[in-house]
């Protein structure tokens, strides 16, 4: 059983399908909800990380990605790069700069990369006023649509049962089985799974004996735009010619218009925790646009106030949280996805996958271990922080 259908539930049920065929999902909500953190138009994904150890994953999971690609016959990535910036005027140090640092440990590791700084920058892209660009060349967007429908379709195919509108109320272990009750039924399972995003600490709650309590914050970014280019110039800002764009030390991604997906380029500003904090000259998306984008002043703007618009479950020590739940034998939690976590969801899934099934992983995720958060340890924190929409950062 797996509780809460966002993406990592449905990869999570995606990969053991293809080992076991008695599986059921249960959501609070509805698939594809606008309340979840997992569903949009588009999400990035790369490698270009500072910590090698989650850029390692990152190309794991792009394997993963691939092989769900052959799978189900349907690409959901769109392999355009993915472009870290900076420009001297904006972060003197260029050298210090997130992109740079993140290039060197992208060739440490050998993954595909290249740099490109002065006129053979403004010659490959006109569009940027940028000193130096670092791209990761296997990276770019994924197709959110594309992805959950694709999963949704194969889940039905393999009989995997997805029930909407359902409510746990508890779970106990009865007879070497977990009984989980809800508002409408009553289900036995050999195992359980929780990926319920913000709900997480809710569920976990109802599991009696359970001794997990992780200190989730909700996060929105700050502001996020679309920019409706005139007709003359939206082909250089189509994923065939712009790749995704960041200046992660300013607080800024960008994703290209993607024929047939999203007509818009959508520029957002946030400030996720793992990044350092600094003060530069960008505060906002119309800023950096200002700064970096000129050839998007005269686009049309709007704000982006839909699902497009990201929420992110962040946890206190700003690692994931993935693994067996303390107290309770049989159920295992991923959660705290730091903003970052859509990339990594087939690997997700393959993890809780082969946890709720062998009772082990090949991966090594002791770093991830959710007894750190056993509750009454000096780590346990709050169920959940509202997301600090109103307090500037």
């Amino acid at each position: 059983m797996v509780i809460g259908g966002g993406v990592m539930g449905l990869f999570t049920a995606y990969q053991a399908s293809e080992r076991f065929d008695r599986i059921v999902v249960l959501e609070r909500g509805r698939i594809g909800d606008p309340m979840t953190a997992s569903f949009g138009r588009t999400r990035s994904y790369r490698s270009d990380y500072l910590d090698p150890a989650y850029a390692r994953l990152a190309r794991e999971a792009l394997r993963l990605w691939s092989e769900f690609e052959t799978g189900t016959g349907v690409q959901v990535l769109v392999r355009c790069g993915c472009m870290n910036i900076a420009k001297r005027a904006v972060t003197p140090d260029l050298a210090g700069t997130y992109g740079h640092l993140s290039h060197s440990v992208l060739q440490e590791l050998g993954v595909p990369s290249a740099s490109f700084a002065g006129e053979d920058l403004r010659a490959r892209f006109p569009f940027l006023e940028a000193d130096v660009a670092y791209i990761d060349l296997d990276g770019g967007v994924v197709n959110l649509p594309a992805v959950t429908a694709a999963l949704r379709r194969v889940l039905a195919d393999r009989g995997v049962r997805v029930i909407e509108g359902v409510t746990i109320r508890m779970a106990v272990r009865h007879d070497g089985r977990i009984r989980v009750v809800t508002d409408a039924d009553v289900w036995s399972a050999r195992s359980l799974v929780v990926t319920a995003g913000h709900g997480t600490n809710d569920v976990l709650a109802r599991l009696e004996g359970a001794s997990l309590q992780v200190p989730i914050t909700r996060d929105r970014p700050i502001e996020a735009k679309y920019f409706t280019p005139p007709a003359n110039a939206r082909r250089q800002f189509a994923s065939d010619t712009m790749p995704v764009i960041a200046y992660l030390d300013a607080g800024i991604y960008c994703h290209p218009i993607i024929d047939g997906l999203i007509d818009k380029v959508k520029i957002g500003y946030y400030h996720p925790p793992d990044l350092p904090r600094s003060t530069t000259v960008i505060d906002s998306v119309m800023s950096f646009v200002e700064q970096c984008l000129p050839a998007l002043r005269d686009a049309r703007v709007e704000a982006v106030d839909d699902v497009d618009g990201c929420d992110y479950d962040l946890v206190g020590d700003d690692e994931f949280v993935l693994g067996s739940v303390p107290g309770f034998p049989g159920a295992y939690v991923g959660v705290g996805w730091r903003g970052t976590g859509y990339k990594f969801a087939p690997w997700v899934g393959r993890v809780l996958a082969e946890l709720a099934l062998e009772q082990g992983t090949v991966y090594d995720i002791h770093r991830f271990d959710p007894a750190r958060f056993r509750k009454g340890s000096s780590s346990a924190g709050p169920t959940v922080t509202p997301h600090p929409s109103a307090t500037p950062r």
